[in-house]
């Protein structure tokens, strides 16, 4: 022992600068991502002159309106779907049980901006939809018969829950699996029914992991630009672009923008507080499963409807009719002449910012695992704020801080070498990968942090004991090891950098359209079969994801959850809670 201490001090010395350097490059990382957050309040605090009185008085009241009621809707839509499907096929035996377990998670691939894109060409006057209903009633003109306009509150509620109702179902679904049957089967012998069963039993033991779905949803729902404008619902997000945009007033829509951040802080709050207040616990020896109950036909019927509808509506019938409709324009007119090069465009931006992204995350998670101190955990909780906070916001913070650093760094090109270099990071898009990087990086450190939980910490001591260094631990036996865990977060990364919109729309370069910015063009101009064939794409691109989810999320099929990693785990590697 006499011999054993000193050597162990010494190399804990040896190895105290090599651990500082970890924790300064982490906090280097965590100043990045919350330095928009800083600058917003900077650019706010500069004030918007005579505007900020119109703004309270015209603006920000129905912006706060319409925001709480599509919160309120959307929120409450979702949860009724994600937990009654969750349920159904978790606790009941029907046909098609099997497929409808992953297929839920299909709508998840249609991002909000094309479901409208393609709702509003579905269900217009003289579309398909109202056309053939029309036909079915033997009414010849739209004068005499036509459905309620889509636009509106209504319109926008009903077809963002059909988008984000999967963030719901797979927190619960997941829930469901792992409670045991002895709980279920005790309240059936107290009389419990199976609505009692659900209602006083299931339902309480799994609102945490429904208030996380919820709270996804509800981030979510801020954080959508296109489908709002498009269906003229007047949020938070869109006053924001619209004071950017059209009335030119930057310190205006930050104001705005920290309503709009207040807002996502509250709702963290009320989640978090929420999820404080359940305690569970859990037995320690492996808990059976419940077994699904086989349904009569006739309420088989109904669950494969229940089921079937938000696949439906969700994700056939606006695939379908993106089909169709790029079709039709090929037949007619051939494939959209620039849309190749609009597709390359969003794809390198997509893998520059998801390299970036997925390198820093391994960075952070790494300095996590090798540093277990409270500084550590909460700098990679710090750099996970970004995914709360929307496009638009980022947007806002990034726009100030990079155009003066491109303007100092003209200055002093032109002074000293009488060169102009102009928007040297704005035009080239660096502006865009760094707002990717900063939204998408709680993805990115979650996915992996999930992966390091399965790597016994035996393998860096064993390591460590070899002479081996940090770095080269991470390099001979994480990598190696993380590779399923890094490849599912770079693939949720890229999809997202490709469906991004609202920051997309506002730091893309000048002359620079990507999938997302042209379908939303085209929907903004009412012609819709211009963009079709971008927005499938875009949803052929967000399949990937869907599937690996699907195929994760499966529980085994022997096996109960007591000796299992929970499906929870999927989900915190997906999203960040």
């Amino acid at each position: 022992m006499a011999i054993t201490l000193p050597s162990l001090s010494r190399s804990r010395l040896r190895a105290a600068p090599r651990l500082s350097g970890w924790i300064i490059a982490s906090g280097a990382i965590a100043c990045l991502i919350a330095a928009p957050i800083v600058t917003l309040a900077w650019i706010a605090a500069q004030g918007s002159g005579d505007l900020w009185p119109q703004l309270i008085a015209y603006v920000l009241p129905r912006a706060i309106r319409d925001t709480t009621i599509l919160l309120a809707g959307v929120g409450t839509l979702t949860a009724v779907i994600g937990v009654g499907t969750a349920w159904l096929v978790t606790a009941y035996r029907f046909p098609g049980r099997g497929l409808f377990d992953w297929a839920l998670l299909l709508p998840l691939a249609v991002p909000t901006y094309i479901l409208a894109y393609a709702y509003l060409d579905l269900l217009h006057p003289l579309g398909p939809v109202q056309g053939l209903i029309r036909a079915m009633l033997g009414i010849e003109s739209p004068v005499d018969f036509r459905l309620p306009d889509i636009r509106g509150m209504a319109g926008c509620i009903f077809l963002f829950g059909l988008a984000f109702y999967p963030y719901v179902y797979l927190t619960a679904r997941a829930m469901f699996l792992m409670q045991s049957a002895c709980v279920i089967e005790v309240a059936r012998t107290l009389g419990c029914g199976g609505a009692g069963a659900f209602f006083r039993v299931a339902l309480p033991l799994a609102r945490p992991a429904v208030a996380v779905g919820v709270s996804l949803v509800l981030m979510e729902t801020l954080n959508d630009l296109g489908a709002s404008d498009l269906l003229g619902v007047q949020t938070l997000t869109v006053s924001i672009y619209s004071t950017w945009v059209n009335r030119s007033n930057l310190p205006g829509a930050a104001q705005i923008a920290l309503v709009m951040l207040a807002v996502v802080i509250g709702l963290v709050i009320l989640e978090r507080a929420a999820r404080r207040r359940q305690a569970y616990a859990a037995q320690a020896q492996r808990s059976r499963k419940t077994d699904p109950v086989r349904l009569t036909p006739g309420h088989a019927a109904l669950a494969v409807v229940a089921c079937a509808l938000p696949i439906l509506l969700g994700f056939a019938a606006p695939a379908g009719y993106l089909l169709r409709e790029t079709f039709r324009r090929a037949q007619m007119n051939g494939f959209p002449p620039d849309v190749m090069q609009m597709a390359g465009n969003t794809m390198m931006f997509a893998a520059i910012a998801t390299v970036i992204t997925m390198g820093l995350g391994l960075l952070l998670a790494h300095t996590s695992r090798l540093v277990r101190r409270p500084l550590t955990r909460g700098l990679v909780q710090l750099s996970s704020i970004g995914y709360a906070v929307p496009g638009t916001v980022l947007a806002v913070g990034l726009l100030v801080p990079l155009a003066n650093l491109d303007n100092s760094i003209d200055a002093f090109m032109r002074s000293h070498f009488g060169v102009a270099t102009g928007l040297l990071i704005s035009g080239s898009g660096a502006a865009l990968i760094y707002a990717y990087a900063v939204r998408f990086m709680a993805i990115s450190a979650g996915g992996i942090e999930a992966g390091f939980a399965k790597v016994p910490m035996s393998l860096d001591w064993a390591a460590r004991n070899l002479g081996e260094t940090a770095a080269g631990t991470a390099r001979r036996i994480h990598l190696p090891l993380l590779r399923p865990a890094i490849g599912a977060a770079a693939l949720l990364v890229f999809v997202d950098c490709m469906k991004e919109l609202p920051a997309t729309l506002l730091l893309r370069p000048f002359n620079f359209e990507t999938l997302s910015t042209y379908v939303y063009a085209e929907a903004s101009r009412g012609t819709y079969e211009n963009g079709a064939f971008a927005a499938l794409l875009i949803v052929a691109a967000g399949l990937f994801p869907v599937v690996l989810m699907a195929r994760m999320s499966r529980p085994p099929a022997a096996e109960a959850f007591g000796g299992e990693e929970p499906d929870d785990q999927v989900v915190s590697s997906a999203r960040p809670r």
